[in-house]
């Protein structure tokens, strides 16, 4: 019984070790020391508490920020900030939105529309970018602001579940290393749901058929040539395959080279098309949020190689299999908390995910990991969604003059029935598992 005891003292030892550099994570992130600062202490915590000595937490450190993975995914989310700042800069933003005013009559379909269009490239606090046009569009519904709000609102995030273009969605496969393409073909579904349960709080409500006194629609051409990067992207991405693999040996791996070209394509064109000078560009490049973004990246590597140098997941999965916690509620909780601490993607990945992916890992998970990070992605961004600090439902509410209580008096249905789909895809998609493995 003592020694039973004590192996039981040991393990929950370990466990609140682990609390203690989670819950110090998150009081970091709200006193706002950036993200970066935030995972570089809590790596060195981490390695304390596990009892990693100075020389083999620096060699974890190194070997994580050296690795070809991390340089492939610096310069990937790198990119991608690149080619939404210069889409924003540019004016090309506005030029998609203003090329496809008049396309669709409907004020149903535009409503969902226009946020939707500015939530395919990851700007911070992107809601605000759309709201004009959702008011334009809602003066000739009966939608009030609260409802207003949440369609901007909810809309704008609809993509978030698998889009490429999101750091989130990047970060969590890279840390899971699964294929992107993979992911985003298993993720894309979500969205189908979310598109369908975000405008089912709305179906009551009176909206006309189409805009009076316009006659004709534009040209479909001016608005396909401004949405060209980001056909650039999907079409390059998808359709290189592994070529680009043999342009850049050894530094990325194959499944991120194509993007990594993709995206740089798509910048330049972008810089082309809109005769973005030099300065301009550089300004771009040189961004001090680049380069915190890429510190944040790094550091993210970081404190999942000290994690997995550590052993601290072996000792946790231990005493999770002793006491018979239910791993599904695990790999929900955990984001899903974190999220709605945070308000954002980014800090729950980088948070959570590299617990519970080794987690997965240790308890004989890791031949279906995709199932389970669909799951936790899907929990941890329903956090988000209904973080009362997330910057986009801060935005959208003062845009609109709406409350909080208000707007979410319309968004936990819809959340409620996303984070449901995800469920049942989850156990769907084990049962199908299950049956090939038989």
């Amino acid at each position: 019984m003592e020694g039973g005891s004590g192996v039981l003292i040991m393990e929950v030892s370990a466990i609140f070790k682990l609390a203690i550099v989670f819950v110090l994570m998150l009081a970091a992130i709200r006193r706002g020391i950036s993200l970066g600062n935030t995972f570089v202490m809590s790596s060195v915590l981490l390695g304390v508490l596990f009892g990693l000595d100075a020389t083999s937490m620096a060699a974890s450190a190194l070997s994580s920020v050296l690795s070809s993975r991390t340089i492939a995914l610096c310069a990937v989310v790198s990119l991608i900030l690149i080619l939404s700042t210069s889409m924003e800069v540019s004016g090309h933003m506005s030029g998609l939105l203003a090329n496809f005013r008049g396309m669709v009559r409907s004020p149903r379909v535009n409503l969902a529309i226009f946020p939707a269009l500015i939530g395919l490239l990851p700007m911070p606090g992107g809601a605000v970018f759309s709201a004009p046009m959702v008011r334009e569009i809602g003066a000739s519904t009966s939608l009030g602001p609260h409802e207003l709000s949440y369609v901007n609102y909810w809309f704008r995030h609809v993509w978030e579940y698998w889009w490429p273009l999101y750091p989130g969605i990047i970060l969590a496969v890279a840390l899971a290393d699964v294929g992107l393409w993979t992911a985003v073909i298993y993720l894309f579904p979500l969205t189908l749901v979310a598109l369908g349960a975000g405008y089912y709080p709305l179906a009551g409500n009176r909206l006309s058929s189409e805009h009076a006194g316009e006659t004709g629609r534009p040209p479909i051409w001016p608005f396909i040539r401004e949405l060209v990067p980001i056909l650039l992207v999907i079409v390059m991405g998808f359709g290189l395959g592994e070529i680009p693999a043999l342009l850049l040996p050894g530094w990325f791996p194959a499944k991120d080279a194509a993007l990594v070209l993709s995206l740089a394509a798509a910048s330049g064109w972008v810089w082309a098309r809109n005769r973005l000078d030099a300065g301009t560009i550089r300004s771009i490049i040189l961004s001090p949020k680049l380069l915190g973004m890429i510190y944040m990246v790094a550091s993210i590597m970081v404190f999942q190689g000290v994690m997995e140098d550590s052993r601290a997941v072996e000792a946790v999965s231990a005493e999770l299999k002793r006491l018979s916690v239910p791993l599904v509620a695990v790999v929900m909780m955990l984001p899903f908390m974190v999220g709605a601490i945070m308000g954002i993607t980014v800090a729950f990945v980088g948070s959570t995910f590299p617990i519970l992916i080794a987690l997965l890992v240790s308890l004989g998970k890791g031949d279906i990991l995709l199932p389970y990070l669909m799951l936790a992605l899907v929990s941890g961004f329903v956090g988000v969604l209904l973080s009362p600090l997330h910057l986009c439902l801060l935005l959208s509410n003062k845009y609109f003059g709406a409350s909080m209580r208000g707007v979410y008096r319309y968004l936990w249905l819809p959340s409620a029935a996303i984070l449901a789909s995800a469920v049942l895809y989850f156990v769907l998609s084990l049962l199908v598992v299950e049956s090939f493995m038989r």
